[in-house]
């Protein structure tokens, strides 16, 4: 039998000022996509903001979901099965960017093209959902059947290639997952609603006991 990996999808919505305007051009509330290489979200790359707090740097960048910037984040956490081949090739494409980190920019004009259904070319640049389309393509592994410079986070949710394992928070999420090495996917994929309710009861128990 052959060996088979999961890779991860990772759309998110930040509800900053960017994020707002791309928002009101695609109508959809989760406007930016990663990709991951473990279910705890630890090994996470996309392009975006190199500055939490200044968008106007952007680029290829390795994201880290527990800084605060992403306490307040929205998400939808998208599991693919992959071989392992596909797998070591997608992982292998990322960290040899990562190498040449500088060399790659934000590709705004990219996204416009996005809007406009016109493609601009320019090298060694991207945006974050290209990125994660690009990259699958690597492997020969194409989650939406359009070019990569075309898919939108919003693709990758109507992808019947992968599948929902989580909805809510994404600081609940990885809340969940942090010192689990194996969560069960019913429980991530647990509504808003019931996301919501249980952070509620966490923090009524954590303060009972005193740890905030």
């Amino acid at each position: 039998m052959n060996a088979r990996k999961n890779i991860y999808i990772v759309l998110t919505g930040t509800g900053t000022a960017f994020s707002g305007l791309i928002k009101w051009f695609t109508k959809a509330e989760l406007n930016h996509a990663s990709i991951a290489f473990d279910r705890e979200l630890q090994e996470v790359y996309s392009f975006g903001r190199k500055k939490v707090h200044n968008p106007f740097v952007a680029g290829l960048i390795r994201e880290h979901f527990d800084h605060p910037f992403y306490s307040t984040a929205d998400c939808a956490v998208y599991e693919m099965n992959v071989s392992l081949e596909e797998y070591d090739t997608m992982y292998n494409h990322v960290k040899g960017m990562m190498e040449n980190q500088k060399r790659y920019k934000y590709h705004l004009l990219g996204l416009i093209g996005v809007l406009l259904n016109v493609k601009f070319n320019r090298e060694d640049a991207y945006f974050c959902s290209h990125f994660v389309a690009s990259v699958c393509e690597e492997a020969s592994c194409r989650p939406v059947a359009k070019p990569s410079c075309f898919v939108t986070p919003e693709d990758f949710a109507e992808s019947l290639c992968a599948s929902k394992i989580y909805s809510g928070k994404l600081s609940y999420y990885m809340h969940l997952t942090q010192g689990n090495t194996y969560i069960n996917a019913a429980k991530l994929s647990a509504s808003s609603a019931a996301a919501s309710t249980a952070r509620r009861l966490l923090l009524t128990e954590e303060r009972a006991e005193g740890i905030i």
